[in-house]
């Protein structure tokens, strides 16, 4: 095998990450998982994420992890309402919607990314995670690569896979291609025990989740596990407005006032999102890999994930292809197609460029439609509704 007697090092505990490490580790390859957090319950999680059949989906079967996924799913999560500005629903699948539909490819489970981290966690063999690891640079030692960290340690890999989103720093020792802005921002808030802090969102959500569209403007919310909700302001704006807007984002009485005076024609049903808020709001500009991109192929450095391929979320491709990354990354370099680990690398690279790059043009088109002046016409016709 490519891989035997080589120290493999991933840099960063994501979805596709953790699920690497552990497709790997059941070929018996020595893997190292280098991740920034402190410990495993130090990261607050974000929305849950939507598996699918021929990506997450499949690499969880290959993981071997699919009956522990079925135990923590969240049935019914992805129960879908469209509302316009004054929350009155032009689509629901709430009665047709089936709590629990594995094999149907259109079937999209839904799972807390804190259930996902933990379920991979408790996958790998102890030591697997080398936490406190916060990567800041690497240099090329011997055949592999020395890497060091924040926190002052150093270790040493032959093939360094990067897992670490879409800074990461590890992307620019491989390419100097850069994301560029898609012109849409996301306003992110968290609501705790909305059943009680936000009961009318709460009683209309209903588990599942809302997507409200306006004249160029969005709200999507998420049911989250525990009782949680989640949910965006989603516009579009300057690539510096995070930072020029003069906004508060912890003070929730500035944060409604800014909603209602760029939301004018929203109802006031919204409103109770902005004053039972856990602040602060986080703004998240959003990228995207261009389409077209490509780079020579190293000899023991590749990436995976966001780093790789940020794209916006509108298609619900980014953990997927995250998680399809680590396996056909696994499968390239434990099977014996491959004379060398660098042919192995380019093999996955060519693929994964192209169905990355299909995956974020269809990102970047839903990003359009959301955000035009008759999102809601175009939505509905999305979903095969007049």
């Amino acid at each position: 095998m490519l891989l035997k007697n080589k120290q493999v090092a991933i840099i960063g505990g994501g979805p596709g990450g953790l699920t690497l490490a552990r497709l790997l580790q059941l070929q018996n390859v020595n893997v190292k998982v280098y991740e920034r957090d402190l410990n495993k319950n130090a990261r607050v999680q974000g929305s849950p994420l939507d598996l699918h059949d021929k990506s997450g989906l499949a690499a969880i079967h290959k993981a071997g992890l699919f009956n522990e996924f079925k135990n923590n799913f969240l049935p019914g999560a992805d129960k879908t309402l469209i509302v316009n500005e004054q929350a009155k629903i032009f689509y629901s699948d709430h009665e047709t919607n089936l709590d629990e539909d594995f094999g149907n490819e259109h079937f999209r489970p839904e799972i807390d990314r804190s259930a996902l981290r933990k379920i991979l966690l408790e996958s790998l063999l102890p030591e697997t995670i080398i936490w406190n690891s916060h990567f800041v640079s690497m240099e090329a030692q011997n055949e592999g690569w020395l890497l060091h960290f924040k926190n002052g340690s150093s270790a040493y890999a032959d093939v360094v896979i990067a897992s670490d989103g879409a800074n990461s720093k590890i992307r620019p020792y491989i390419t100097d291609i850069k994301p560029f802005y898609t012109g849409i921002i996301m306003l992110e808030g968290n609501i705790y025990e909305s059943k009680k802090n936000a009961p009318h969102i709460s009683s209309l959500i209903d588990g599942g989740k809302i997507m409200a569209f306006g004249n160029t403007q969005n709200l999507l919310l998420g049911q989250k596990g525990g009782g949680d909700l989640g949910f965006y302001a989603s516009f579009k704006a300057d690539e510096n407005w995070s930072a020029t807007n003069g906004l508060d984002y912890a003070d929730k009485t500035q944060m409604l006032d800014w909603f209602k005076k760029e939301y004018p024609e929203w109802s006031s049903v919204w409103y109770e999102l902005f004053e039972n808020v856990s602040v602060p709001f986080i703004p998240r500009p959003i990228y995207c890999m261009p389409l077209n991109q490509t780079w020579e192929t190293l000899s023991n450095l590749t990436m995976i994930g966001d780093a790789a391929h940020v794209m916006p979320p509108f298609a619900g491709e980014g953990a997927n292809m995250a998680m399809l990354d680590a396996l056909e990354l696994s499968e390239c370099l434990t099977s014996d197609k491959f004379k060398t680990v660098q042919e192995a690398i380019s093999g996955y690279e060519i693929i994964m460029r192209k169905r990355a790059s299909e995956a974020a043009q269809e990102s970047l088109e839903n990003g359009e439609k959301m955000h035009s002046n008759d999102a809601l016409k175009k939505m509905m016709a999305f979903f095969g509704e007049d």
